[in-house]
């Protein structure tokens, strides 16, 4: 059963009901991450929960951050770049402590602070990573 529709907009601009499986659904989630990608831009977790249909909770942003995971998992395996770099929050546009703690910062050479001008310049270097790689690549 889906719940009334989100006060947030989200990425498309038009309110949509909410599912409580959009939450999990990594393969739209994916497809909503590629889409900004090649818009050349970061979300917000708002913005991201909006576009599923829900307003920003916490419990809300942690299930999200959970399928964020399997997003960047689905990507490796295809040999993209991460797309759960592009979601930040609305405050210093820079990812939430779960995705730093998550590793991937490590795995992706960076071992610095979580905030600042090292963290801004590291995650802008990947988000760009992200839309060079997905604008040149429109049709998937």
């Amino acid at each position: 059963m889906a719940a009334k529709g989100a006060l947030d907009r989200g990425l498309g601009g038009e309110a949509t009901a909410a599912d409580v499986g959009a939450l999990g659904d990594a393969p739209r989630i994916r497809a909503l991450l590629a889409d900004a990608a090649r818009a050349g831009r970061s979300v917000s977790y708002s913005e991201l929960l909006g576009d599923l249909g829900f307003r920003f909770t916490r419990p809300k942003m942690r299930a999200l951050c959970k399928t964020l995971a399997e997003v960047d998992r689905l990507c490796a395996l295809d040999g993209e770049p991460d797309l759960a770099v592009l979601v930040v929050r609305e405050s210093d546009r820079l990812p939430g402590q779960g995705w730093w703690v998550g590793g991937t910062a490590l795995l992706l050479g960076y071992d610095g602070p979580w905030e600042g001008a090292a963290a801004a310049r590291f995650i802008r270097e990947q988000q760009q990573l992200a839309f060079d790689y997905w604008e040149a690549r429109p049709d998937r």
